[in-house]
């Protein structure tokens, strides 16, 4: 029996693009993806994102899921893109990934100006990890980094963010 997508909901969600003070962006490789454990070059990489809890407002889940997923949350909110970004998920997931009861996801995405040192962030706080890698990137070289099929809402997204990738106070 196949799943028709068209009647599976979306699951709220909230993505964060978190930048240090040079203006670099944190992406993170995920352990669930094919690559992980590997070289720096392989796996599928992201920005931290996660659901939204049951009376949870978008930028309490920001922050939550930095905590989470990152081990700290010393960030400031700079960001709020205008509008949820919505995404499907590709049909061989459809009926395994998000617990197989969603499409795919809209999205609530803040850009964050990181106010800790890199000794902060901790990947291994929540078990099991999402993330076995991190690094700080040039937002422009964010292409370089296979961010698999969420491709078009981290294009879309940077678009909005480009701002913030700089050096703060500039």
């Amino acid at each position: 029996m196949s799943i028709d997508k068209s009647d599976l909901p979306y699951r709220p969600n909230v993505g964060a693009m978190l930048f240090n003070a040079r203006g670099e962006l944190l992406m993170a490789r995920r352990t669930d993806m094919p690559g992980a454990g590997g070289p720096v070059t392989e796996g599928v990489w992201q920005c931290p994102q996660g659901g939204i809890d049951d009376g949870e407002t978008p930028r309490q889940a920001v922050m939550r899921e930095l905590m989470e997923e990152i081990g700290t949350d010393h960030a400031t909110i700079i960001g709020e893109y205008p509008q949820w970004i919505s995404y499907d998920l590709p049909d061989h997931l459809i009926g395994k990934a998000l617990g197989g009861r969603f499409r795919g996801q809209t999205q609530k995405w803040f850009a964050l100006r990181f106010a800790g040192h890199d000794g902060d962030i901790r990947l291994d706080t929540h078990l099991p990890a999402e993330f076995d890698m991190w690094q700080w990137v040039p937002a422009c070289d964010m292409s370089r980094l296979n961010v698999g099929f969420k491709r078009s809402v981290y294009d879309q997204v940077m678009q909005e963010f480009s701002r913030f990738a700089k050096p703060a106070g500039t």
